[in-house]
């Protein structure tokens, strides 16, 4: 369910988006009073709806409080006026107002502002909001984008060691600093080479995602793992680093020791015709990061085999190990 707020002394706005999405059984539209800001905000709106002809207060400082708001910053915003005088128009927009709209104005072109932005919000939610890279439904139309085109590339499926003794340890809020750090790791390393065929994707925790075209995959993984160690220690305090290992209390309360957190990369050669879907690769790479976390410190394990069903102990010349 969306929810449409509309921040208005009466009834007549709210009926009128309430006809005109009455199709639209997912989406409810809210009437608020001006002076209920403050309990709205909480809420969360996914738009909001401002008649500016009945707010008493400054519409700019009215908009200003809610991009101020830290959960209602990207809240998108549409203001409906009378008022047509170009500058005041402008200084709305000026502050992050989305839509400005005059008063007369055709229902329709309120409904597919409204629709557009529903549909932007839709495409956001397929963005890893920490990251701003490409969720899990944009990974999989590149992966079969790739793999119908039938060019040779390679997968890169990487994610940290230890990650969870690290929150533990430094909370989430540290936890989430080392993840945008490792994700700008990755682009900056993936993307070196202005390679723009070139992709990186964010599969949701510490669990990234690379395509790249080429024989670099290998100096890539290298140049990944080699940066990414060299900045870590800002993550840590003195003492975890001088003793090189972090000390979490277990459900028992007893004391375990984990290493720094490290990076493992398994890189999956997708040479054309070995796999039939996206679903084989997936599997050969899950495979391949395991291997690489079984070993200790920031690791790449290349899988080259031909026959995704060798076994990886049959095929130690096609499997690289670093």
């Amino acid at each position: 369910m969306k929810f449409i707020y509309v921040i208005d002394k009466v009834n007549d706005l709210k009926v009128e988006l309430e006809e005109l999405f009455k199709e639209d059984k997912e989406l409810k539209i809210k009437k608020i009073l001006p002076n209920q800001i403050d309990n709205m905000l909480k809420n969360i709106p996914d738009i909001l709806v401002i008649n500016e002809d009945n707010l008493e207060d400054d519409i700019i400082e009215y908009c200003k409080k809610i991009r101020n708001d830290d959960d209602n910053s990207i809240t998108p915003i549409i203001v409906i006026s009378s008022i047509r005088d170009n500058n005041h128009i402008i200084e709305i927009l000026k502050n992050e107002v989305e839509i400005y709209l005059t008063k007369p104005f055709e229902k329709e072109i309120l409904y597919y502002n409204i629709k557009n932005i529903m549909r932007l919000l839709n495409s956001n939610r397929m963005v890893s909001p920490l990251t701003g890279l490409p969720g899990n439904v944009q990974i999989q139309a590149e992966m079969k984008k790739r793999l119908s085109i039938g060019n040779d590339y390679a997968m890169l499926y990487i994610d940290l060691d230890n990650f969870k003794a690290y929150n533990d340890t430094y909370g989430f809020s540290n936890g989430d600093e080392i993840i945008k750090y490792t994700a700008k790791i990755i682009q900056d390393n993936v993307f070196k080479r202005d390679n723009e065929r070139n992709f990186v994707g964010h599969i949701g925790g510490d669990d990234f995602i690379a395509i790249v075209e080429g024989d670099d995959y290998e100096k890539i993984s290298q140049s990944i793992i080699t940066d990414f160690d060299t900045g870590l220690s800002k993550y840590f305090n003195k003492q975890d680093i001088e003793r090189g290992y972090l000390e979490v209390e277990n459900r028992k309360g007893i004391m375990e020791q984990y290493p720094l957190t490290s990076i493992s990369i398994g890189v999956v050669d997708v040479a054309k015709g070995r796999f039939k879907n996206t679903l084989e690769i997936g599997e050969a790479g899950a495979a391949v990061k395991h291997l690489a976390k079984t070993i200790y410190g920031s690791t790449y394990v290349i899988d080259r085999r031909k026959n995704r069903d060798t076994n990886f102990d049959k095929a130690e010349n096609n499997i690289i190990k670093k």
